[in-house]
């Protein structure tokens, strides 16, 4: 199965299972509509964000150059755009068949507005969650590289003295004796590695 396809189905479910829940926490507690519409919102938002971004980790690590890495803007507007008609269809097909008033208008708007709506509810965290976990991937890389260049030895990071150095008439390097004594900070620069 195509990735996209599988991410448009699976989110398509949630949003299902989401509004039908919230049609029948809505009749239980009418009072409490804007709460529950609010944190069916939040479900849906929350599942396309964590799964995008795992995504975006996931492709970072497989592809450390950017320019190499897959598209995931397309993947996830396609999954937007099937999340949107197939959740539409979906729900429109629970109203119709079963008691539980999900609040549907019509099919029509179900699969243009409806399923508009739906595709920037996905698309636009999956695109933030995309970046960030790229972000993080590539964070926890570098860390783990520093981590990597300081575990050898301390002898092996001794500093280097740097001096200023003069030439004689004769052309012999002679060090400066001004600088003999110096406590001036020096700059330490950690090994090469010949393998990378």
């Amino acid at each position: 199965m195509k990735p996209w396809l599988l991410r448009g189905l699976g989110l398509a479910l949630v949003h299902v299972v989401v509004r039908v829940l919230l049609g029948a926490a809505l009749i239980q507690w009418p009072l409490q509509g804007s709460v529950l519409r609010w944190l069916g919102f939040a479900v849906v938002v929350i599942a396309a964000f964590v799964w995008a971004g795992l995504d975006g980790i996931r492709d970072h690590r497989a592809h450390p150059d950017s320019d190499e890495g897959e598209d995931l803007t397309m993947r996830w507007l396609a999954a937007g755009a099937v999340t949107g008609i197939v959740g539409g269809v979906l729900t429109w097909l629970v109203d119709a068949v079963t008691p539980v008033p999900v609040g549907v208008t019509s099919l029509f708007f179900e699969v243009t507005s409806g399923a508009a709506f739906t595709v920037l509810l996905v698309f636009l965290p999956a695109m933030a969650a995309v970046t960030l976990g790229r972000f993080f991937a590539r964070r926890n890389e570098r860390k783990a590289a520093r981590d990597d260049d300081w575990s050898t030895p301390r002898e092996d990071h001794a500093p280097v003295s740097v001096g200023a150095h003069s030439t004689d008439s004769a052309g012999s390097r002679q060090t400066d004796p001004a600088w003999r004594n110096d406590d001036s900070p020096t700059e330490v620069f950690p090994r090469v590695d010949p393998k990378q």
